[in-house]
């Protein structure tokens, strides 16, 4: 029992420094990029973890993402800090439900996504489906709670996010989990 706690606690511990790594690096060469596209990376470890290791450590993963967003949005204010985080001007209760609902369920519908296909094109499809979860509750969060937002015109918004990030996202996350989960699963074993 106690062997099995403490393996699941050093998983989720490398996943998470793998997560605060790929927010500060990819945090940097975006800022400094010239292009638009901005594109999350971080919910990549939860999907692998997710598929990997189950739905329960790719929630708690996926809970500690919530966390970093919430806890970014806070220090670093921008102009949509808000949707993220309940502790800056006009985030509320619904900036928290944003920030954690979504990212707890990227942790969770990889896993199941990759039990139903559990072969290579389950891993092009969980990478997918982990992405997807992100852009519709994220999107949808925003859209609900917070459409009277830009004088009303919070389609516009979303509209780009989607015609931009999410594309790049879902492809990212396909490509990466299905040349990373094989490989991981050799050196699991």
């Amino acid at each position: 029992m106690n062997r099995h706690k403490s393996s699941e606690i050093s998983r989720i511990a490398i996943f998470f420094a793998m997560m605060l790594v790929i927010h500060f690096i990819s945090n940097l060469v975006f800022n400094l990029w010239p292009v638009p596209i901005k594109p999350t990376l971080v919910h990549i470890p939860v999907i692998v973890a997710s598929i990997m290791y189950g739905p329960r450590i790719g929630a708690i993963l996926g809970g500690l993402m919530g966390l970093i967003s919430i806890i970014t949005n806070t220090v670093i204010l921008l102009p949509t800090s808000y949707l993220f985080s309940p502790f800056v001007d006009n985030g509320n209760f619904a900036s928290l439900m944003i920030a954690m609902v979504p990212r707890i369920l990227i942790g969770i519908t990889p896993s199941y996504c990759y039990k139903l296909i559990p072969n290579k094109v389950g891993l092009v499809l969980s990478g997918m489906v982990g992405s997807l979860t992100n852009t519709i509750f994220v999107l949808s969060g925003i859209f609900v709670f917070f459409a009277t937002v830009f004088g009303g015109n919070i389609k516009t918004l979303l509209t780009a996010i989607i015609s931009t990030n999410a594309i790049a996202e879902i492809v990212i996350s396909a490509l990466v989990t299905v040349a990373l989960v094989p490989t991981l699963s050799k050196i699991k074993k």
